[in-house]
C-alpha cells in the first residue's frame, strides 16, 4: 500500500477528461482521501490534446507534482506527450490501437510540440517515430505497460445496450475511470456515487458506465491486482465537500448574501455564474427565503454597470470576469470609485496579453487590478490562495465593500477556478454579515456627507433624494467643479484607504508559514501558495526557510512586511508571471529589493517538485532567477 498516488489521464479535448477527473475525485473523496485535481485543456471545442492531473493522499495535499505514478493515455498523442512524466516504476496504460501511430501523422499535435518531442526521443535513443517505440523505451526503464483494447470494450458495451457507433465514443472516459479505479482499488460503490453526482438525472448513462467500468476493473484486477492501493486515510475532524474553485466562490457569495450577479461569458469566469444560475433559489429548512438574480449582459461594460445599479438599490451585487473583460469594465470601475459604490468584481486571471491563452493560467494582472481606472480612488484588492480561503474571502469582499463603500476586486486565477479539491466544511461560527451604515434617508439627505469618510448610505427607492454622476460632485451629488469642494471630496474618498488599513485584521491580510524567523523566505500570493506549502516540509529539512503569503494586496500591510523581510538573508519572489509583480509591489512600499525570483509563465501551474528544485538552484548554485517550464 502507498500513502499517495499521482496520476494523469490524457486524451483529446471533448473525450470526457473532465468527467473522468470529477468522478474519480468524488469517489476518492468519498473514501476519505484528500484529492486535488486540475484539467489542462486547449481553447477549442474538440480534438486538441488535454489532460487531467490528480493527486490523492492520506494526508492533506494542496498542489500537484511530477513525475506521476500512473498515466492513462487515451490516444497516441498522449503517449508521446507524457511518456517522460512517468516514474520509472510507474504504470503506463495505452490503447493497443494507438501503438502503430506515427508522431508525424498526429494532425492535432502542435508543430512546435512535435519538434520538441522528436528531439527528446532522439536524445533518448528512440529512433522509430511510432508510439510503440516509446512504449518499448518505457519497458526498458522498468515502467509497467498495460495494453488495453479500447475498441473491444466499447463494442461489448454497444452490443449489450444497443448503443450507436456515433454515441459510443462518449464512453471512452469510462475506460480511463476503470483503469484508475482498478489499480488504486477504489470501491465500486464510490465510483457509482461519483457517476451519479456527475450524471445526475441520466440513469441510463450511469448504468452503461457501470457495466463498462466493472468489465475493465475485473480485467485489471485479475492481471495486475491493485498495486497502487492506498493506505487507510487519516481520520478527518469534519465533513468534507468536493468542489471547483468556481463553485467555491459561488458558495461563498451565496453565504455572504449575494442577490445580483451579472456576467458576460468568458473563460474561466463563466462557470461561476452558471453554477449560481443552478442555485438561484435559496431555501432554509425547506422554506423559500429568497433568490439570486443572475443576469447575462451584452458585454462586460454592461455587466459591471448593471451590478453597480443593483448595489445602489441596496442589493449585494457582483460581477465575474477575466482579463479581457476587466479591461472593458475599467470605465465603470472608475464611476464606482467616484460614487463610492460597494460592488464586488471577481477577477479570474488567465494567460494574456490580448486573448493570449484563454484556457491557461497566469498571475500577471496584479498591477492592472491595483491601478486600473482613470483618476485616484479607494479600492480593496483581495487574492485567495486556496479553495477554503476563497470561500471566506468571497464573503469578506461583500463586507468590506459595504462597510467602507468601495469597489472590491477579488483577484483569482485559472488554476484555482478549474481545480477540484476536497476541503472541510467551512466554519460558520465566525462568519458575520457587515452592511455598514445604512439609513432610510431624509429630505435633506447628503449621500456624500463629508463629515464622515464613510457616509451613511441610503438606497435608491428609499425616502432619500440623491444624485449620482460621473462628474465631481458636492455632498448631495450635484455636479461641482469648485476647487475647494474638489479637495474635500477627493480627500474623503482617498482617505478611506487609511481607515481600511487601520481596521482590517492583519491575520486576514497576510500569513507566515514555516520558520517564524526564516533566513530564507519565499513570498507569493494566490495559487502559488499551494506548491510552496507542500514543498516546505522537504525544504525545511535542509534550510531555515519560510513562506510569506499575501492575501489582501490593497491596502498593503507594509509595516509588517518590512519587519519580516528585513530579517531575511535571501528573499525569493514566486509568481506565475514574467516580472514577479509582487516583488515590485514590495519594493514600492518598503524599499526592500527582492533579490531572487522563481517564475513560470507557460500557462501551466507551478508544481511542488519545481519549487524544491528551484530553491536548491538559488541557495546552492547561486542562481538569481529560475524560469520553470514543466507541463505540456
Amino acid at each position: 500500500m502507498v500513502k499517495e498516488v499521482l496520476f494523469l489521464i490524457g486524451g483529446p479535448q471533448g473525450s470526457g477528461l473532465e468527467t473522468s477527473g470529477i468522478v474519480l475525485t468524488r469517489a476518492l473523496a468519498e473514501e476519505g482521501y484528500y484529492v486535488i485535481s486540475d484539467r489542462e485543456y486547449h481553447s477549442n471545442i474538440r480534438g486538441r490534446h488535454s489532460y487531467t492531473h490528480v493527486r490523492v493522499s492520506v494526508k492533506p495535499r494542496y498542489s500537484l507534482a511530477f513525475p506521476v505514478d500512473l498515466v492513462v493515455a487515451m490516444d497516441a498523442e498522449s503517449i508521446f506527450t507524457h511518456f517522460s512524466d512517468i516514474k520509472k516504476d510507474g504504470f503506463f496504460v495505452v490503447d493497443i490501437s494507438s501503438l502503430e501511430q506515427s508522431i508525424d501523422k498526429i494532425v492535432s499535435m502542435d508543430r512546435l510540440v512535435r519538434q520538441r518531442i522528436k528531439r527528446k526521443m532522439e536524445l533518448l535513443g528512440i529512433r522509430d517515430d511510432k508510439a510503440e517505440s516509446v512504449i518499448s523505451f518505457l519497458r526498458e526503464q522498468d515502467t509497467e505497460i498495460i495494453q488495453l483494447d479500447f475498441k473491444n470494450y466499447l463494442k461489448k458495451l454497444a452490443d449489450k445496450y444497443t448503443i450507436s457507433p456515433r454515441a459510443i465514443s462518449r464512453y471512452l472516459s469510462g475506460i480511463a475511470i476503470a483503469t484508475v479505479a482498478g489499480l488504486l482499488g477504489i470501491d465500486m460503490d464510490s465510483i457509482v456515487n461519483g457517476l451519479r453526482a456527475r450524471l445526475a438525472g441520466r440513469e441510463a448513462l450511469v448504468k452503461h458506465n457501470v457495466y463498462l467500468i466493472s468489465m475493465v476493473v475485473e480485467d485489471i484486477a485479475s492481471e495486475y491486482g491493485t498495486p497502487l492501493k492506498l493506505d487507510a486515510p487519516d481520520p478527518k475532524t469534519s465533513d468534507f465537500i468536493v468542489a471547483t474553485g468556481n463553485e467555491i466562490v459561488a458558495m461563498g457569495k451565496i453565504v455572504g448574501g449575494l442577490r445580483v450577479q451579472t456576467y458576460y461569458p468568458i473563460t474561466p469566469a463563466a462557470d461561476e455564474s452558471l453554477y449560481l444560475e443552478e442555485k438561484n433559489v435559496l431555501k432554509m429548512n425547506g422554506e423559500f427565503i429568497g433568490g439570486i438574480v443572475v443576469f447575462q449582459t451584452e458585454d462586460e461594460i454592461a455587466a459591471l454597470s448593471s451590478a453597480i445599479g443593483a448595489a445602489l438599490a441596496g442589493a449585494r451585487s457582483s460581477t465575474s470576469t477575466s482579463g479581457p473583460g476587466f479591461s472593458l469594465m475599467v470605465e465603470a470601475l472608475s464611476w464606482a470609485g467616484m460614487n463610492e459604490v460597494p460592488v464586488v468584481i471577481t477577477y479570474y486571471q488567465r494567460g494574456g496579453p490580448s486573448t493570449g491563452m484563454p484556457t491557461r493560467g497566469a498571475q500577471s494582472d496584479l498591477m492592472f487590478a491595483i491601478y486600473a481606472g482613470h483618476g485616484e480612488f479607494a479600492r480593496v484588492v483581495i487574492s485567495s490562495g486556496d479553495h477554503l480561503e476563497t470561500f471566506y474571502d468571497a464573503i469578506d469582499a461583500f463586507n468590506i465593500a459595504e462597510k467602507y463603500q468601495v469597489p472590491v476586486i477579488h483577484l483569482l486565477d485559472k488554476f484555482l477556478a478549474n481545480s477540484i479539491a476536497t476541503i472541510p466544511i467551512p466554519d460558520f461560527s465566525n462568519i458575520r454579515i457587515e452592511r455598514g451604515s445604512i439609513v432610510s434617508g431624509a429630505p435633506d439627505y447628503k449621500r456624500f456627507d463629508k463629515r464622515n469618510l464613510v457616509s451613511p448610505r441610503a438606497f435608491l427607492g428609499s425616502n432619500a433624494v440623491m444624485w449620482h454622476t460621473g462628474n465631481e460632485h458636492d455632498e448631495y451629488g450635484h455636479v461641482s467643479e469648485d476647487p475647494l469642494n474638489r479637495i474635500d471630496m477627493y480627500e474623503k474618498r482617498i482617505k478611506k484607504m487609511a481607515l481600511i488599513d487601520e481596521e482590517l485584521p492583519l491575520k486576514k491580510r497576510i500569513s507566515l508559514y514555516g520558520s517564524k524567523n526564516p533566513r530564507i523566505i519565499l513570498i507569493g500570493w494566490g495559487y502559488t501558495k499551494n506548491p510552496v506549502i507542500d514543498a516546505l516540509p522537504k525544504l525545511e529539512e535542509k534550510y531555515d526557510i519560510g513562506y510569506l503569503h499575501f492575501r489582501i494586496l490593497v491596502p498593503f500591510p507594509k509595516d509588517y512586511i518590512h519587519e519580516v523581510l528585513n530579517r531575511a538573508e535571501i528573499i525569493i519572489g514566486v509568481e506565475h508571471s514574467y516580472n514577479v509583480q509582487i516583488a515590485n509591489l514590495v519594493t514600492m512600499h518598503t524599499g526592500i529589493k527582492i533579490s531572487h525570483e522563481i517564475v513560470k509563465f507557460t500557462g501551466r501551474p507551478i508544481y511542488e517538485n519545481e519549487i524544491i528544485t528551484a530553491v536548491k538552484e538559488i541557495v546552492e548554485n547561486k542562481r538569481i532567477r529560475v524560469v520553470l517550464t514543466h507541463g505540456e
